[in-house]
């Protein structure tokens, strides 16, 4: 029996961002933005839609009076993370 994929999850840009925290302690907006090549907008949404699900933890703050966006993984988005990977792990027959 396959297993759902979470739609939620099972988007090019929310995975990428989703992939990219797994491996670092926290991330800011820019280096996301860097390494997803996704623009400024689509990124803010795609971001607080992974906040709203509880998926990551967004920290507004300033460096001087330049706004700073941070975003870290959740142990919710890291168990939906484990969960998509073995949905995915069921269609490939692993």
């Amino acid at each position: 029996m396959l297993k759902e994929l979470n739609p939620l999850l099972h988007s090019q840009l929310r995975l990428a961002v989703m992939s990219i925290l797994l491996s670092v302690d926290e991330a800011d907006f820019v280096y996301l933005k860097e390494q997803t090549n996704a623009t400024a907008g689509n990124l803010s949404v795609q971001i607080d839609k992974l906040s709203e699900a509880g998926y990551i933890q967004v920290n507004k703050s300033f460096t001087g009076k330049k706004p700073r966006t941070t975003c870290c993984i959740t142990e919710a988005g890291k168990a939906a993370m484990e969960e998509y990977v073995e949905a995915l792990k069921s269609y490939l027959n692993l």
